[in-house]
């Protein structure tokens, strides 16, 4: 059976075929699978998939709410330039991890970090309840386990950025665990190409002391700090660029 077989497609979507259509026209778009052609219309996307005009279009519907399709008389459905599609959703955040590393992007993500997290570690060495303190501490030490090699390197440091969020106790900042999430796997793995370099413990002992110490001013400026490093050498990077 050919790679390119409608059968063999249908069967990559998995059970749910109208999420699974959803994955694939959505990692395509994102990824840049379409770039240069147009989307294709709907009876063509079902015969190369091997589902019903209904599933084709429902997930279509499903990718025009994420912003990344639209509807247009006498256009068809076109393929939406990135500024609109929405970058706070999870499918779009996952799609995003694939697509060919970028400087440009990754300087967006931390500019967006930079904006939220010291108000979150303010928030919580303020207000954090005794259980969000312990998920800090939690996230903390599987990153000192990860140094000794016990623990993963990435989900343990995400781990500690994502409790700071939550202990905040402001469900504002809780929402942006994803976005916050997909920049730290972004901006780890680059600081780990680019440099060598893994997280730094002291520097995240810092923010770590300074919530427990409910010490909003420090907390603040210690978690600034710490992604202000991560922002000087994706500058330095993108200065060594041709």
């Amino acid at each position: 059976m050919k790679a390119n077989d409608p059968l063999e497609s249908r069967s990559a979507l998995g059970r749910n075929l109208t999420f699974g259509l959803l994955d694939v026209l959505g990692r395509m778009i994102v990824t840049g699978a379409y770039d240069g052609r147009p989307f294709p219309i709907e009876a063509e996307l079902s015969k190369e998939h091997a589902v019903s005009r209904s599933v084709t279009r429902e997930a279509v519907k499903m990718l025009a709410a994420k912003g990344l399709l639209t509807a247009r008389p006498r256009q068809g459905t076109i393929i939406t330039p990135p500024s609109a599609w929405n970058w706070f959703d999870t499918d779009v955040l996952r799609w995003l991890l694939e697509r060919k590393f970028s400087l440009s992007l990754l300087r967006q993500f931390t500019e967006l970090r930079l904006s939220i997290e010291p108000g979150a570690a303010a928030l919580a060495a303020q207000a954090a309840s005794p259980s969000g303190r312990e998920l800090i501490r939690l996230g903390y030490t599987r990153m000192e386990a990860a140094e000794a090699g016990f623990d993963n390197p990435l989900s343990s440091d995400i781990a500690f950025h994502i409790a700071i969020l939550e202990a905040s106790g402001n469900p504002f900042y809780a929402q942006f665990r994803d976005v916050v999430a997909t920049a730290l796997q972004t901006s780890i793995q680059f600081t780990n190409r680019y440099r060598g370099r893994s997280a730094s413990l002291p520097a995240h002992k810092a923010v770590m002391d300074a919530i427990m110490a409910h010490d909003a001013a420090t907390a603040a400026e210690t978690m600034r700090e710490l992604i202000a490093d991560v922002m000087d050498l994706i500058k330095e990077a993108i200065a060594e660029q041709p």
